[in-house]
């Protein structure tokens, strides 16, 4: 009995944090899992980075990407100090412990290879190739 308890709670937890029904079916469609944990912090993109230490060690600390990405998101859109705390490199995350800012440091672009927004430069060479052209009439 115990246990029918816990899931109950616990599928309460996930509803409730995941908007209701229809936000956790959506959340499940996007994301094929739901969990549920506290909210440690967010970053300037507006991702949500989750901790639960009620799942297994590697599974416990995850990110939430923000709607506006939709299904656009991949793991070059989270910074590298948000990084280090993901992949428990340190336990500390910046949002309570923040890296120093350095004068070298750039600052966080995602990685545009392979999408439209990636900067295509304009070839010089002639084609060895020539396209044909129909003949006009």
């Amino acid at each position: 009995m115990a246990s029918f308890r816990s899931v109950i709670v616990n599928s309460y937890k996930i509803l409730r944090q995941n908007n209701g029904v229809i936000g956790s079916f959506l959340k499940l469609f996007r994301h094929d899992d739901l969990k549920w944990g506290t909210c440690i912090g967010e970053d300037k993109f507006g991702n949500k980075y989750y901790q639960n230490n009620y799942y297994f060690y590697g599974k416990n600390r995850w990110v939430s990407f923000p709607p506006s990405v939709g299904f656009d998101f991949d793991a070059s859109q989270v910074p590298p100090e948000w990084h280090r705390w993901l992949q428990y490199i340190t336990d500390e995350p910046p949002s309570t412990h923040p890296l120093p800012k350095r004068n070298w440091m750039a600052d966080h672009t995602e990685n545009l290879t392979g999408s439209s927004k990636e900067y295509v430069p304009y070839s010089t060479t002639r084609p060895k190739i020539e396209a044909w052209v129909p003949p006009k009439k």
